[in-house]
This record gives C-alpha cells, sequence and structure tokens, in this order.
C-alpha cells in the first residue's frame, strides 16, 4: 500500500522543460508523463554524503537508497522553494545560505520522466528522517558509496545513480 498522495498536482512538461499541463501523481506516474523535481546531496563537514533508504511505502523504487532529499515539484512551485521544502519534510533541515544549485538534467527513463534540479548542502545538522517517507538513513563516505554500488546496483534507485554520475562529472571539471 503506498502512502504517497495520489491526488498530488504536477506540472506536465515538454522535452524543453515548458509546462503544457497538469496532472496528477498517479497519473503523471501511470502515463509515464515528464515533469519537475529536485534532488539535494546533504553533506557534512567531514565530506560524507547522507543517503537515506525510501520508505517500503514509496511507489516508485521502495526499500531503495537514494539522494538525501529529493520531491517532485507542485503544481508552479519554482525548483528553489521545491528543494528547501523537501529538505524540512525529509530530514528537518533548514537549508540556509549554504544550498547551492549545481546542474539540470533533462527527464529520462532514469529520472523517471523528471527534469530535475540538483542541488547541494553543507551542514553539520542532524538530519531528522520522517518516519513517513524515509526508513532510514545515514552519512557515508564516498569511497563507501562507490563500493556499496560496485556490490549491488539494484538497492540504489536508478535517480540517484544518474545524479552521482552527473555529480562526478562537474566535480571533475573543478
Amino acid at each position: 500500500m503506498t502512502t504517497d498522495n495520489q491526488q498530488e498536482l504536477f506540472d506536465v512538461v515538454n522535452a524543453n522543460d515548458e509546462v503544457i499541463g497538469q496532472a496528477t501523481r498517479g497519473e503523471v506516474h501511470r502515463r509515464n508523463l515528464m515533469h519537475r523535481s529536485v534532488h539535494i546531496f546533504v553533506f557534512n563537514s567531514d565530506g560524507q554524503l547522507y543517503l537515506q533508504k525510501r520508505s517500503q511505502t514509496k511507489d516508485r523504487h521502495p526499500g531503495c537508497y537514494d539522494s538525501s532529499a529529493s520531491g517532485h515539484q507542485d503544481a508552479g512551485e519554482d525548483a528553489d522553494t521545491c528543494a528547501c521544502r523537501e529538505l524540512r519534510e525529509e530530514l528537518g533541515l533548514e537549508a540556509g545560505a549554504s544550498l547551492t544549485r549545481l546542474f539540470k538534467i533533462s527527464a529520462c527513463a532514469e529520472t523517471g520522466w523528471e527534469h530535475v534540479t540538483f542541488y547541494t548542502l553543507q551542514t553539520d545538522a542532524p538530519p531528522q528522517p520522517n518516519p513517513r517517507e524515509i526508513e532510514s538513513g545515514r552519512f557515508f563516505t564516498l569511497a563507501e558509496v562507490l563500493q556499496m554500488i560496485e556490490a549491488d546496483t539494484q538497492q540504489f534507485s536508478p535517480g540517484f545513480l544518474k545524479m552521482l554520475q552527473k555529480f562526478g562529472e562537474q566535480m571533475g571539471k573543478g
């Protein structure tokens, strides 16, 4: 039984991320319509990445490791507002000045047909996972995450793997 609100209203967008209509979460997912989301990687001052393990009641990728916080943009909501809301709702964290927008990824199968705006947040405030959304979570070194991926990619959501790949490419440029 899923606890996700299938009646939430999302903007439906085209390949250029332009709004072309609105539909409920249930319809968007059932029909694989393009829509918008945010992903946030939360790092502590030791450079460790917080990973959440998705609740078993999620409608997509239950029980998989995922970005620190992520979520759909509501109809009419901008990405920055959504990122702050998701950090609060999922982890009880306030974004503050260290929330940094890094890149966008166009909708594709790995993202669940979501145009994703990606952020990082550096904080030592302890995450307080929302049990309705998150089964568990903790900080990992990037080396630990890469070892876990090498051992079994199936324990991660495809969207997280796509975010991590793009994040690595971005960090390699700097």
